[in-house]
């Protein structure tokens, strides 16, 4: 029975090494260990032979289907973690010391003066976009499951770039607002800019998470930390050099994490593509009893390479060549074979399969999550135009075309980086794949489109690569594409980190003047920024904490949650602002309420079992069952009424049913209908269809320091070039706009609110005569 029980295991684990698609519930299964194997307990004493399992100094994998247990990496060296402080010290020492150039003003906190020239911008920008979830979440997609699950991320990303420049970036420039929610405040009004700050401040808690946890994930592994005390140290550091400098701290730490960090990855990437032979598992020589999937005559099947020989119940198929690989095999059945596998890859892997985006069997007999695919394209590029630290650095750059060429130059920069690392998962698989001497099974597992009845889900090891980075190449390129992820992850959280900080003070915490007017004023605007942002961190840690104690690690999803939450609100009105003439802050409310209550909505009514899958009418779009019998797969050479057939119904699959995406395409649909409606209805009647308070579009003092500079308010016309001064509550002011064609327009700014908050009323008269600077007027 040892003999049956190594070929029942191995057989098991073929067809099953490739369930790469089956591992949503992969860290659950690891995290909650069972006192036994199999849920059947009549199953279970028939492997056991009467003693429990599993049994002492063995695992359920071996005692279920007789496979050597997982065989565990030793510990990195602590060249690695040293690597990483440095590069941890460097970015801090740089970060604390461009607290100095913020010279107290908060222009300079915010948008680094309006200074950056193109090559940092575009640096700075891709910065932001490749982060740990476009390096590390997308070749632990690729390793898990195929090329084009992971590479979506970096797809989606560098094509968010490309649109923002082509679209948004030089209006975005051309507004010389200080945070995304200005630009709403300026068209829209108060409650279409507090919403906004919301909805934006909450997709870049999920960011800020994602970054961390991926962060957490490498320290805790090479400084043999918590992941948990990983992700609390890593927010803390990255808060704290953060804080100090604002966005000249983010943008100069995104110089120095570029030059170290992308080189790092771009030499490993393509330096593994061009080496590593081979680039993905090969097909497998298999164990005693093994049947090749190629016949006897065919010369360029794994029979022929691997010396196949007739096999003992079928002399017409190729079986594994005991004699060669395994002697001794048939004297004592508990030999160590010179060379075998675990029969995972009959006709080997590919790095990257064919019609994988267009067709859902490409990866048949696993499962493919195709519209998942195409959703995550989807909301990342068109979901990043709401992006809060995208959007930062377009405003600080020093012109409108500086702005457009450094977005559309960071998303080639993505490409460039991003892509070559989803082709890396299929390395992975060769070493830490299911085939590899490290490959770990479920036991009680069965597969009716594998034909395996026990044993038929691999579980991915969730720091596979990170394995491969220490264990497994040039420890010097390890090292140094390891720094790399690092500073990808470090990159993106301290933007994330000073984003939410300055919206929330800027934008959130100034409309509570009329119950706390000295609250945030333009003279502590700086200090509460950064005060703000010590409880978004606080927040984004606790998050990343709870979702890896949770599900046991993340694949990326928290990223494509942040830019969904933007995708459903924000980037329809945002639109609106620059291609409608006269945008309506009605549309825009009822666009965002609408896209939300949407989205929020069919999260709990859509069916959804957390695997992102469509339920295709298929046998491949099924779940794992547990363990029914004791039978061999197909592929296992024993007599006929020894081999189960999955059309026997005992392995009880359940559809996978999965409607995710859905919402996120059907959400922004809405808010667009809406905001299109409304827009439409008012601009053929000519009148509000309801008015509201909170509804006028308005400006705010940015600075505590006179500031030279051009305002847009709505699409009224284009500012003639003034001065913004401190006000207080008794005051009034008067600006002069010149519309498209130089024909003057008088825009009265009256009734100021505390904190230079201005309310806007806006007449046009031939005889209006532009004024070069602001009057101050003293009221009664």
């Amino acid at each position: 029975m040892v003999s049956f029980k190594l070929l029942r295991h191995d057989a098991s684990t073929g067809a099953a090494a490739g369930t790469l698609l089956l591992v949503t519930i992969v860290s659950t299964l690891i995290d909650n260990v069972s006192s036994s194997c199999l849920s059947n307990a009549t199953l279970e004493e028939i492997f056991g032979g009467g003693d429990s399992l599993p049994k002492p100094d063995s695992c359920c994998m071996q005692d279920v289907c007789g496979l050597t247990c997982p065989v565990t990496t030793s510990k990195p060296g602590p060249g690695y973690g040293i690597a990483v402080a440095i590069i941890v010290a460097i970015c801090f020492c740089i970060g604390a010391a461009t607290y100095f150039l913020v010279r107290g003003q908060s222009i300079n906190f915010f948008v680094a003066g309006r200074s950056l020239p193109l090559w940092v911008v575009a640096v700075t920008l891709a910065a932001q976009s490749v982060d740990s979830n476009a390096l590390l979440g997308n070749v632990d997609l690729s390793y898990r499951f195929s090329f084009w699950d992971g590479v979506v991320l970096p797809v989606g990303l560098g094509l968010s770039l490309i649109l923002n420049g082509l679209f948004l970036a030089h209006h975005i420039n051309n507004d010389e607002a200080l945070t995304l929610p200005d630009v709403f405040a300026k068209r829209y009004g108060r409650i279409v800019e507090v919403l906004v700050s919301l909805a934006t401040t909450c997709s870049f808690i999920m960011l800020l998470a994602g970054n961390l946890l991926r962060f957490g994930v490498v320290t805790s592994y090479l400084w043999e930390f918590s992941e948990t005390a990983s992700i609390w140290m890593a927010a803390a550091i990255i808060w704290l050099y953060t804080v100090g400098g604002g966005l000249y701290s983010v943008t100069y730490t995104d110089v120095c994490l570029a030059v170290i960090g992308w080189s790092g990855c771009v030499v490993f990437a393509y330096f593994m593509i061009v080496n590593e032979d081979p680039s993905a598992p090969v097909a497998s020589i298999g164990f005693p009893g093994y049947i090749y999937p190629d016949t006897m005559d065919d010369p360029n099947g794994a029979c022929a390479a691997y010396d196949g020989v007739a096999c003992d119940n079928d002399v017409t198929a190729c079986c594994y060549n005991i004699a060669k690989w395994c002697p001794g095999y048939n004297d004592d059945p508990t030999v160590t074979c010179e060379r075998y596998d675990r029969g995972a890859y009959p006709i080997g892997d590919l790095p990257i399969y064919p019609n994988t985006m267009v067709d859902p069997l490409a990866l048949s007999p696993f499962p493919s999550s195709i519209f998942w695919n195409w959703c995550t394209i989807f909301i990342l590029a068109v979901g990043n135009l709401g992006a809060l630290d995208f959007q930062a650095r377009c405003m600080s750059a020093k012109s409108p075309s500086v702005a457009r060429s450094g977005c559309i130059l960071a998303g080639c920069f993505t490409f460039l980086i991003g892509v070559p690392f989803a082709y890396l998962g299929a390395i992975t698989r060769v070493y830490y794949g299911p085939d590899s001497v490290h490959a770990n099974y479920e036991a009680d597992s069965c597969s009716a489109a594998l034909g395996i009845a026990q044993c038929a889900l691999w579980l991915p090891d969730p720091q596979a690569f990170i394995k491969l980075l220490t264990h497994d190449v040039q420890p010097f390129l390890g090292a140094w594409c390891i720094v790399g992820i690092i500073a990808a992850s470090m990159s993106t959280a301290n933007g994330a980190i000073l984003a939410m900080g300055t919206v929330m003070s800027h934008n959130v915490f100034r409309q509570l003047d009329a119950w706390f007017p000295s609250l945030v004023t333009p003279d502590n605007l700086l200090t509460a920024a950064r005060i703000a942002t010590l409880p978004m961190t606080i927040i984004s840690a606790s998050i990343a904490a709870f979702y890896r104690s949770s599900s046991g690690g993340g694949t990326g999803y928290l990223l494509i949650v942040a830019f969904d939450i933007v995708l459903a609100t924000v980037v329809v009105p945002l639109l609106g602002c620059f291609y409608c003439r006269q945008p309506s802050p009605r549309a825009a409310l009822l666009g965002i309420v609408g896209g939300g209550f949407t989205r929020i909505l069919l999260e709990f009514v859509l069916p959804k079992d957390g695997f992102l899958i469509l339920p295709f009418d298929y046998i491949e779009f099924y779940d794992v069952g547990p363990a029914p019998n004791a039978l061999f797969p197909f592929f296992v050479d024993v007599p006929a009424d020894q081999v189960w057939n999955p059309s026997d119904g005992a392995c009880q699959q359940e559809q996978y049913k999965d409607f995710t995406g859905v919402d996120s395409l059907v959400s922004p649909l809405v808010c667009l209908i809406l905001f299109v409606t409304v827009q439409t209805i008012e601009w053929k009647t000519g009148r509000a269809i309801f008015e509201y308070a909170g509804s006028e579009a308005y400006l705010k003092d940015t600075t505590e320091h006179p500031l030279k500079s051009s305002l847009h308010i709505g699409n009224m016309g284009i500012p003639v070039e003034v001065w913004e001064q401190n006000h207080d509550n008794t005051q009034n002011t008067k600006i002069s706009f010149a519309d498209d064609s130089g024909k003057p327009i008088q825009t009265q700014m009256g009734n100021s609110h505390a904190n230079g908050m201005v309310k806007e009323h806006v007449t046009k008269g031939d005889d209006a005569t532009p004024d070069s600077a602001m009057e101050k007027e003293e009221s009664a």
